[in-house]
């Protein structure tokens, strides 16, 4: 039973996720929570996990899900699951790529989503930073060290740009952010 609802719950989650992963992370977190196969300090901790390791971070999280729940078999579910209907839509975009692209029907419905995407992945990423740095809303204390390493970061980022005239690196923020969590939580 535990296979069945991996899979339903993922196959869910990789149909209706819009915009990539950070899209995908409150339609994850519903699923995840609603079967409870993690709790929500856990499921924050693996989101920040699975964006450090290389590969999607919904497929990181499926994977990991389905091995906590059902090992091997349960990963497999999870993970065949969250990419399913990506490549099934591949395959039939890939076909139909060539009358379908240049409609204008379907220009104006990826232009009306780019909108909703980009709304999705800034709410996920403000609830991120407001769980991390104050916890729930029941609890609602504050962690300075979290507090003090996002206001470092964003710091960095505004400094940076406005040296260079560019954006920094991600893979450089996630390097000073892992810096900043050493010295500020010890190891």
């Amino acid at each position: 039973m535990i296979y069945l609802e991996l899979f339903l719950g993922f196959l869910k989650v990789g149909c209706f996720a819009f915009g990539g992963a950070y899209g995908a992370i409150p339609l994850i977190r519903d699923v995840v929570l609603s079967y409870g196969w993690l709790d929500d300090e856990m499921l924050s901790y693996m989101i920040a996990v699975s964006e450090s390791t290389p590969g999607p971070i919904m497929v990181n999280l499926a994977t990991y899900i389905g091995s906590s729940q059902a090992g091997f078999a349960g990963a497999s579910a999870a993970t065949l699951a969250v990419v399913l209907p990506s490549f099934l839509i591949i395959l039939l975009c890939t076909a139909l790529l060539k009358t379908v692209w240049k409609n204008p029907y379907v220009q104006a419905i990826l232009r009306g989503m780019k909108p909703c995407v980009i709304g999705i992945v800034l709410a996920t990423g403000i609830y991120m930073v407001v769980q991390n740095c104050f916890g729930s809303i029941s609890s609602a204390a504050a962690d300075e060290q979290g507090i003090i390493i996002t206001v470092l970061l964003v710091a960095a980022m505004v400094v940076y740009q406005r040296i260079a005239k560019k954006k920094l690196s991600p893979i450089l923020l996630i390097v000073l952010s892992a810096a900043a969590g050493i010295v500020l939580y010890g190891i």
